[in-house]
């Protein structure tokens, strides 16, 4: 417990944050004694301070100073309870795509990505079931929301789990979301961009277009087909990744998703044995393998969603007749404005590395 503590940076944690290292690392430590011991010279990469913002390489020497004795008041950690037979068969009939980084799922309505306060059956709790011969446990890199349906990526190691994250964050990554809404866009080829902010009042569940401080959103979307003037079938690709913005995007536009009662109100569902459950569906994944190539790999409809389509007289194969959209997110107003933050951003940490350089060789004065 007296003794400095040092560790090595190892491959799978290469390029990660070195708050995110100790969180995955120094189970316990929070960001605030992390942000304390970076503050007072305690916490070293190679022997230089650091930050909890400084991105680690493989190899690297990390320094921390001694750890605490454990409070015996302190709460133990949660064990996580293993889960049972079934629940492995049931999270295993979910797996469209596996190989040696990747699983991507089939995620059925009504189940969520994660837990909380009041979810207690989830995805996360479930992964267990599919380690299959990995070492490690699988990790979630994205999210859908629980009455989202369709294609959810999952990493098999942290390196992995690295390098989808960056796919996702830079925009690289590809989803290609199917819903029914209600009514037809007057406009069957559109571009939908509207800032998204927090509701007030809400705790931060629901979302609404907020044109003052709302953070950038931008949806691309296509009319697949139309039954009338009652409603559509249509291809929506997220060229960011706000909270419910594909949900919020359609009901602003006046065309909500069918059976999404939380921003459509009772104008999200329709008569005539039209299922009342949400009709959004994640139905195509492709982004970027880390041991090169593509993972480009298509999710069923529930069937709630193939059903409606059938009593709305649609055919599910002129769903997969439109050819990928290629917009890329970097050539958005938004996607530059975060390019040049991230060139500001790096040269600021280079100009920052070489300040130290030239303090550890600088003569020591007597």
């Amino acid at each position: 417990m007296s003794e400095v503590r040092q560790f090595t940076v190892a491959a799978d944690d290469d390029g990660i944050r070195l708050d995110r290292w100790c969180k995955r690392h120094l189970e316990g430590t929070s960001f605030t004694t992390i942000a304390k011991w970076a503050r007072t010279g305690q916490l070293r990469v190679d022997g230089a301070r650091a930050t909890p913002g400084d991105r680690l390489s493989a190899g690297q020497i990390l320094r921390f100073p001694p750890a605490e004795p454990p409070r015996s008041d302190a709460p133990k950690p949660r064990a996580r309870a293993p889960i049972t037979d079934d629940q492995a068969s049931f999270i295993q009939e979910m797996v469209i795509h596996k190989d040696g980084q990747a699983i991507v799922l089939n995620k059925p309505p009504g189940l969520a990505t994660q837990g909380g306060t009041k979810t207690t059956e989830h995805i996360d709790a479930l992964l267990d079931g599919v380690q299959f011969e990995s070492d490690g446990r699988p990790k979630l890199v994205h999210r859908l929301d629980k009455d989202t349906s369709g294609a959810l990526l999952v990493a098999r190691n942290a390196r992995a789990a690295g390098a989808f994250a960056k796919s996702f964050s830079s925009r690289t990554a590809r989803k290609v979301y199917w819903a029914l809404v209600v009514g037809v866009p007057s406009i069957s080829d559109g571009m939908i961009e509207l800032p998204i902010a927090k509701q007030p009042g809400t705790g931060g569940e629901k979302m609404h277009v907020d044109e003052a401080q709302g953070a950038a959103a931008r949806t691309r979307y296509r009319v697949i087909e139309r039954a009338g003037n009652r409603a559509a079938w249509v291809e929506l690709q997220p060229l960011t990744g706000r909270t419910h913005q594909l949900r919020v995007h359609m009901a602003a536009i006046g065309h909500p998703i069918v059976g999404d009662g939380k921003y459509g109100g009772q104008a999200a569902f329709l008569t005539g044995g039209i299922s009342r459950k949400m009709h959004l569906h994640a139905r195509r994944l492709r982004i970027d393998h880390p041991d090169g190539g593509q993972i480009d790999v298509a999710a069923d409809l529930p069937p709630h969603f193939r059903e409606s389509l059938g009593l709305l007289g649609f055919e599910e194969r002129a769903g997969d007749a439109l050819p990928l959209d290629e917009t890329k997110f970097s050539e958005t107003p938004e996607g530059k404005r975060r390019a040049a933050a991230a060139i500001a951003k790096s040269r600021r940490q280079d100009r920052k590395g070489e300040r130290r350089g030239r303090t550890r060789a600088a003569p020591s004065k007597r």
